[in-house]
């Protein structure tokens, strides 16, 4: 295997981090100019993206490319979410690598178990049909494919069974509207989309138990892609203008760490509290850096600024899932 050249990207069959790291360290770094600015700035960010990322091998380093290239969060936050997908979903048929895709799951009563009433009701031969509505689609208005997590009723014992199931965005039966734009990366669009008996291939009804398997990993292989992304994205930012050396020793630091975490199994306690503790030192980074921003053009600090509200988003859904996770690690340590 031939590794890519220290400076520009060129196809390979599969890359390592020392080499990530090597052509975000080294490479030469974007100008302001040279991003995709206001005038349609999805399209020229993404076909940039898909130039950039296309030789580098897993999604957390393609998260990390995506991040580096973007001038704003929002976009970042996009090749982050992107990756995620497809470090949950691997080799799944039918996840294109060349357009957005956008996981379905939270509905008015949140996104628990209990609260997905969304049916996937059966149909002759094993195929299906959806009824009900999601909220917060994340990039469903450019998404080609939606994943969808359905009810096929309660047990017994009334736990609700969850399959994750594949549907066409164009389908018949699916309509989506446009929620209100957040006040933070405004430029990523949320959707409620509404299943009126959407059909659904027998195909496209994917084994095993949708909430273990799909929706529970999500928010750990999440977090590790769009922290992936962002950390690329300050890395580009420390470079172009030029931020001590010693901010960009540590988000390397940061990426390496998140790298390794993204091969570990994603419901692993140890993987849940490691995670804690990094985010925890890269939000002590953040603040430690703040004045740095003065070196920065003004519309790049304004954005940041703007979009600094994200990094909160689900803090206390972390926070649970870290206190789970000692708790179960407790419970190895001491068992009764």
């Amino acid at each position: 295997m031939s590794a890519p050249p220290r400076r520009g990207l060129t196809r390979y069959a599969s890359a390592t981090m020392h080499l990530l790291l090597e052509w975000l360290l080294s490479s030469p770094a974007l100008e302001p100019k040279d991003t995709p600015q206001e005038d349609g700035p999805q399209e020229d960010w993404w076909t940039a993206y898909l130039a950039a990322a296309h030789p580098w091998a897993t999604p957390l380093e393609r998260a990390a490319v995506g991040g580096f290239i973007a001038d704003r969060l929002a976009y970042a936050f996009a090749a982050g979410y992107h990756n995620a997908l497809r470090a949950l979903l691997p080799g799944l048929p039918g996840l294109p690598d060349d357009h957005p895709a956008a996981l379905c799951i939270t509905e008015d009563g949140g996104a628990h178990p209990r609260a997905i009433a969304t049916r996937l009701e059966p149909t002759a031969e094993g195929h299906g049909r959806l009824i009900g509505t999601k909220r917060w689609a994340t990039l469903a208005d450019r998404a080609r494919v939606l994943f969808v997590a359905a009810s096929l009723g309660q047990t017994p014992d009334g736990r609700n069974q969850l399959r994750l199931v594949r549907v066409p965005a164009d389908a018949p039966g699916v309509t989506l509207t446009l929620m209100p734009e957040t006040p933070f990366i405004p430029e990523i669009r949320h959707a409620t989309v509404r299943f009126d008996g959407a059909p659904v291939s027998a195909a496209d009804i994917y084994p095993g138990d949708g909430y273990q398997r799909y929706i529970k990993p999500f928010r750990t292989v999440e977090d590790l892609h769009v922290h992936a992304a962002l950390v690329g994205h300050l890395l580009g930012v420390a470079r172009r203008h030029r931020w001590p050396r010693e901010s960009c020793e540590q988000l390397a630091t940061f990426l390496a760490a998140l790298r390794t975490l993204a091969d570990a199994p994603p419901a692993s306690a140890a993987i849940h509290v490691t995670l804690a503790g990094l985010l925890e030192l890269f939000n002590r980074f953040l603040s430690e850096t703040q004045a740095h921003w003065q070196l920065v053009d003004a519309d790049t600090r304004t954005r940041w600024q703007r979009d600094q509200g994200l990094l909160a988003v689900a803090a206390r859904a972390r926070g649970q899932r870290r206190e789970v996770a000692w708790q179960a690690l407790t419970a190895q340590a001491h068992p009764a």
